[in-house]
């Protein structure tokens, strides 16, 4: 019939289907062969000694250390004894360790910023395995009179908010010293010079404190602590 439009589809008339349709299946495709992980060749293993400079210098990029904490550091990983002795020995020579610099730098640094006494900074010292003798020279530039100028400062900057009773008052800032490492005779006399010039109250009561005789009671039950510990 003229003017019929020519038939299309998967009949007879069908035209032949072309490269790439889905009657086709897809072609594998070529590409490299990928390796496994267990192909490739295992790196080699580093030098303690290298392994040990990089903790070190880690762990002083932070701050500085003293070197019993550089060797804690080192066994923590592993490292061993004579390989963190050579590390550190090297260290020493050259003043990348240099405990005396540290004990100096620590109690100028706590007893300015922190206000903590001889005993305290000594305490901290210790368990940063600074030697004995090298930490009694470096607390020896921290003075009994600077320690007693310190002392006063904390407690007349506490008085500015402290709320009480005198007695109560006292107590606390003689405690607070206390824990900063002040022997009782230097907290107990400048807690008692500040509050007699706090107030008229204050002062009535801090006449009546027997510093001396405190001092020494506080002192003798300090020792007997310390001895029972």
């Amino acid at each position: 019939m003229a003017g019929r439009r020519a038939r299309t589809g998967r009949g007879w008339d069908a035209s032949p289907s072309r490269a790439g349709d889905a009657a086709d299946p897809p072609r594998p495709r070529r590409g490299r062969r990928t390796e496994s992980p267990a192909d490739e060749p295992a790196p080699p293993p580093r030098d303690e000694s290298e392994v040990a400079r990089e903790i070190c210098l880690r762990q002083l990029a932070v701050r500085p250390r003293t070197r019993a904490e550089l060797a804690g550091a080192l066994a923590k990983r592993g490292i061993s004894e004579q390989v963190s002795a050579e590390v550190l020995d090297r260290y020493d020579e050259v003043g990348i360790i240099d405990d005396a610099a540290f004990a100096r730098a620590w109690v100028s640094s706590r007893h300015t910023g922190r206000g903590l006494a001889r005993r305290a900074l000594a305490n901290e010292l210790r368990r940063k395995g600074v030697d004995g003798d090298v930490a009694t020279e470096a607390l020896g530039e921290l003075d009994e009179e600077t320690e007693a100028d310190t002392a006063r400062g904390l407690v007349e900057r506490k008085l500015r908010t402290a709320r009480g009773e005198p007695d109560a008052v006292f107590r606390r800032l003689v405690g607070m010293l206390a824990r900063k490492g002040y022997p009782p005779g230097v907290a107990i006399r400048a807690v008692k010079d500040a509050l007699a010039a706090q107030s008229a109250e204050a002062a009535e009561f801090a006449e009546q404190i027997d510093a001396d005789a405190l001092a020494d009671a506080e002192g003798d039950l300090d020792r007997d602590t310390r001895a029972v510990e």
